[in-house]
């Protein structure tokens, strides 16, 4: 074969690749142009504060209707804020203020899952939401625990975009808990989960997780069926049935934080209308990465049902 000729056909598709991806950004930049889109880093609100991944990512649009509500958005296991791009412009799209928090999340939640001691992920929870010292699997300061991380962004965004609205999320210098929509994924979706037993949020939102099911005690972790500040009618999750972390678990440890005696789920697809008043959504569609595929942008609708406002 003519040299000539193989690398006039590889630059052939390297321009037709490269036009392909300028269509795409075309596509994809209007929906982006209109959020106001703030990455902010953790230690510019606090000097205390150190940036685990990178900067707290902060989205919304000043010309849509505002929800009056702030989505803050945890990711999983090693993720970055800037990761959660997809669920958090989604939201910020339909009114929301919303907020991808950096956070300490290098230890991954199932560190507990074989532990006999049931106080186990209770206390690897609380030193990573509130930083207290009362675990052996991590350990988190007051200063970066999610709960100061939220709250000295809150204040630092109220001083430094005074236009954006961000007092309405504060009470008296903390989070204006009534007016949060508290989510995550995965290891991030338990950490939501608890802080939803501790502050009455307005809903909370949980993609693959929880996994805090004690296998050697054959049971979910105990705080799970704590009394919760927020009501358990108000907690949703979005699982995948092939989840590697074992959806029969996360089913469980669901049904503890919603107080439900029988297993109650809804199996969902994209872009199809929800009905019902279901808590708790599958999806069984096939996937190269189930644990993922909940924070897809395909599953905008399922999103949408779980935050409470119209079908789009």
């Amino acid at each position: 074969m003519n040299p000539s000729s193989v690398a006039t056909g590889r630059y052939r598709r390297l321009w037709i690749f490269t036009l392909f991806l300028m269509a795409a950004l075309m596509v994809r930049t209007p929906l982006l142009a209109q959020l106001r889109v703030l990455r902010v880093d953790p230690r510019a609100t606090n000097p205390a504060i150190e940036a685990v991944h990178g900067p707290h990512l902060v989205l919304y649009d000043p010309r849509t209707p505002s929800q009056h509500r702030l989505f803050v958005f945890l990711p999983g296991t090693g993720g970055k804020a800037d990761g959660a791009m997809p669920i958090a412009s989604a939201f910020a799209g339909w009114g929301y203020h919303s907020i991808a928090l950096d956070y300490e999340d290098n230890v991954v939640a199932m560190t507990c899952a074989r532990s006999t001691d049931a106080a186990c992920f209770d206390r690897y929870r609380k030193a990573i939401v509130t930083g207290a010292p009362v675990s052996n699997k991590i350990h988190v300061n007051r200063a970066n625990s999610i709960l100061r991380r939220l709250q000295n962004l809150l204040v630092y965004l109220a001083q430094h975009d005074p236009t954006g609205g961000w007092q309405e999320f504060l009470d008296h210098g903390q989070p204006a808990w009534k007016r949060i929509v508290i989510a995550g994924h995965s290891q991030g979706s338990g950490h939501a989960a608890y802080i939803g037993k501790l502050f009455a949020v307005d809903r909370v939102l949980m993609f693959s997780g929880p996994q805090d099911y004690l296998v050697a005690l054959n049971q979910p972790a105990p705080w799970l069926l704590q009394h919760s500040a927020t009501p358990p009618s108000r907690y949703f999750a979005f699982l995948n049935w092939k989840d590697p972390f074992n959806v029969h678990h996360q089913i469980a440890n669901c049904m503890a934080l919603m107080d439900l005696a029988t297993v109650e789920t809804q199996v969902v697809e994209p872009g199809k209308p929800i009905e019902g008043r279901h808590q708790i959504l599958i999806t069984k569609l096939a996937t190269s990465n189930p644990h993922g595929s909940t924070i897809r942008p395909r599953f905008a609708n399922v999103w949408q049902f779980m935050g409470g406002t119209a079908t789009p």
